[in-house]
């Protein structure tokens, strides 16, 4: 069974708890990304979406000026390195997550996203699997 270092993206750009929401949103544009890991250190303590800054920031008219904290995602689901991919689709089915953080206790060593598994052939079923779990209970009105 091929485990999450043989397909995670290993060289990730975070953010800090010290960088606004200005600075997160301009270097999702320039990444071309949809989320930056927040860490502490090497200590990932948080996670931001273009979803929590348009929900948590400008929905609720926070300025780009905001601390991260104040609108990143800090209930984190994680995996190690050394788990299985299947074991990541699970995950990400289970709790409705296209972006899954890889740690090595608290410190970021990488991250697994459904393109991950896409591109692998012998992980395209799970990432169909995980992919329509998350869609289908998105649009039955469960948000994550």
């Amino acid at each position: 069974m091929e485990k999450i270092r043989d397909i995670m993206t290993d060289q990730v750009e975070c953010c800090t708890l010290l960088d606004n929401v200005f600075e997160v949103a301009v270097k999702m544009k320039e990444l071309n990304v949809g989320a930056i890991p927040i860490v502490d250190k090497e200590k990932i303590v948080g996670m931001i979406t273009d979803r929590d800054i348009v929900i948590r920031g400008v929905a609720e008219k926070h300025p780009g000026s905001t601390k991260v904290e104040d609108i990143m995602s800090d209930k984190l689901i994680t995996i190690s390195a050394d788990a299985t991919t299947n074991e990541a689709a699970n995950l990400m089915a289970e709790h409705q997550i296209r972006r899954l953080p890889v740690v090595e206790g608290d410190k970021l060593v990488g991250i697994v996203s459904l393109g991950d598994f896409a591109i692998r052939k012998m992980t395209d079923d799970q990432a169909k699997e995980a992919l329509s779990e998350i869609s289908e209970k998105n649009y039955n009105g469960v948000q994550h």
